[in-house]
């Protein structure tokens, strides 16, 4: 009753009444508190529809689910890009517009990336970024009794002049050092390799030319009289941008970054040498790092996104699965020996690339994953629950039980639930997460290895180690679509970014079969590196990480076009 405390009597009667009809009057009434100003009631109104979201009848379940839907919170736009900026520039602000009912005016923000900042007041969201790294990939998140949404922001800023040595080799080449203006066209002023080049080069103009150089960077049209102006394409919205502080070349607009679309066929682009025997693999939200977890060598491997570069941090022992921190500032480690000793996770610095202390866990800590609310969640393989930790490790928040044996847990913030593949119950396990206690398990193909969610919440996809196969899961009604055919022992599963393919990564046959995330239909089969253990998707969507057991390495695939 707590969770709906608050509810006016005949709508709490009509809720629970045994007649179908009945419970479908009561959505109707708690989809007009929801849109209320009594935010106490309203929230608890929400609350009440997250259980009716798994109503035993399909047509209640369904109504409920999708008045949860149009009273979720949304940000308009969800994708901000603020170009290349001068490396004097000292902050940058754009606002995003926040729709869903007045209870969403209650939620929290959260950052992830460098120099990034937002404040939530009333409909508007407002993104500061300070420059302080060559490149910004990061996320806002806003979560509330709304649910949440995120805002990717991205950014990058202007390569550091050319040395001397290079300017007298542009002078030696007859470039007119006196020249009062120079023009650039460029194709996509987003590929930072060429971007890059052309403008060190009008640094360099600058240095010789004096101050009188202005340039600007186009899509083949000509550039305005003063400043860098990024045209728009219709009818991609924009967002102008104000330095906060006076910068010596202003930047009047920015362009919305394209939304990345995954294609049916990814391609293997080169593999990554790693240590010995990677199992887990998670890639950092801000986009830069990729974390491995080397079973054989007692290290987790630290990739650098963009130059392929490795660097290691010494565990205690073995690592298994890795997951990083809402903000990418943690990474965690779950680690055990073959005996079930040193059960336990490593909670390791992201930037000093060092452990800070080790936590204690049940026996085989298995896949962990970072809430939407950024705790940490444990399944305990040897023991049947999962426990739950602060968002920095720390203490712990909860246990549940669920069914043996789980192995992988993901999330679907939208339905406020949990999923959990339990490998020896042939099942997947649905956590409530407000209450924290098992809500339901679904029967899916034997011996789920891994679960995942898709980006908007709406599907779960499951592997089943032992059948061949994987499951797809409607996250509102849990009805199970499958078994879906696919390669030999799938170990591991993920979803594009754009929700609109999966990924079931096959140990037994070397391969990653790419599913149309709507039909289940297998779309393409890419074949990588020996015993195929794990998957993770770039922030961005462009690319996917593969982990190879037997060949030591990590394949790269690019998804995203």
């Amino acid at each position: 009753m707590s969770e709906r405390s608050g509810l006016p009597p005949h709508v709490m009667s009509g809720i629970d009444s045994p007649i179908r009809e009945t419970r479908l009057k009561g959505v109707g009434e708690l989809a007009r508190v929801v849109v209320g100003a009594d935010l106490a009631m309203a929230a608890a109104a929400r609350r009440a529809l997250g259980r009716m979201a798994g109503d035993e009848s399909r047509a209640v379940a369904a109504a409920a689910a999708g008045m949860l839907e149009r009273t979720a919170i949304r940000l308009d736009p969800d994708r901000i890009d603020f170009g290349t900026v001068p490396r004097v520039t000292a902050q940058l602000t754009a606002d995003i517009a926040v729709h869903g009912p007045p209870l969403a005016a209650v939620s929290s923000v959260t950052t992830s990336g460098p120099g990034l900042d937002a404040t939530l007041d009333g409909d508007r969201l407002r993104i500061t970024w300070q420059p302080r790294s060559d490149w910004l990939d990061g996320t806002v998140t806003v979560h509330g009794p709304c649910g949440w949404a995120d805002v990717r922001v991205t950014g990058a800023i202007e390569p550091e002049p050319l040395t001397r040595m290079l300017i007298e080799e542009l002078a030696a080449a007859d470039i007119d050092p006196n020249a009062a203006r120079v023009t650039v066209l460029v194709s996509q002023p987003r590929r930072r390799a060429g971007a890059g080049a052309l403008i060190s080069v009008l640094v360099a103009l600058v240095l010789l030319g004096g101050a009188g150089v202005a340039f600007a960077l186009t899509n083949g049209e000509q550039p305005p009289a003063q400043g860098i102006a990024l045209p728009v394409e219709s009818p991609t919205p924009t967002v102008t941008v104000a330095p906060t502080v006076k910068a010596t070349t202003a930047v009047p607009k920015v362009r919305l970054a394209r939304q990345v679309a995954s294609v049916d066929k990814p391609t293997a682009l080169r593999t990554i040498k790693v240590g010995r025997e990677p199992e887990g693999i998670a890639a950092a939200p801000d986009g830069r790092t990729v974390y491995v977890a080397n079973q054989g060598a007692r290290e987790l491997s630290v990739i650098d996104a963009r130059s392929g570069r490795v660097s290691t941090v010494k565990l205690r022992t073995t690592p298994r699965f890795v997951a990083v921190s809402r903000d990418s500032q943690l990474v965690f480690v779950s680690m055990y020996e073959n005996d079930k000793s040193g059960s336990g996770v490593a909670v390791v610095d992201a930037a000093r690339r060092k452990v800070t202390r080790n936590l204690s866990t049940g026996e085989q800590p298995y896949t962990l994953a970072v809430g939407p609310d950024g705790r940490l969640w444990v399944p305990i393989h040897g023991k049947g629950r999962l426990e739950v930790y602060d968002a920095d490790g720390r203490s712990q928040h909860n246990e549940i039980e669920v069914p043996p044996n789980p192995h992988a847990i993901a999330f679907s913030a939208p339905r406020r639930r949990a999923f959990t593949a339990s490998h020896e119950s042939n099942a997947v396990g649905v956590v409530d997460t407000r209450t924290g206690k098992l809500y339901r398990s679904i029967p899916v193909s034997r011996a789920p290895h891994s679960v995942a969610v898709s980006p908007d919440g709406s599907k779960v996809l499951s592997a089943g180690y032992e059948a061949d196969s994987a499951d797809l899961i409607d996250a509102a009604t849990l009805k199970r679509t499958g078994p879906l055919k696919v390669g030999r022992d799938p170990q591991f599963v993920a979803f594009a970014r754009d929700g609109k393919h999966a990924y079931v990564v096959n140990e037994g046959d070397d391969t990653v079969s790419v599913l149309d995330a709507r039909t289940g239909r297998v779309t393409a089969t890419v074949k990588v590196g020996g015993s195929p253990r794990t998957v993770a998707v770039a922030p961005d969507g462009r690319l996917a990480y593969v982990t190879n057991g037997a060949d030591n390495t990590v394949s790269v695939l690019r998804i995203g076009a």
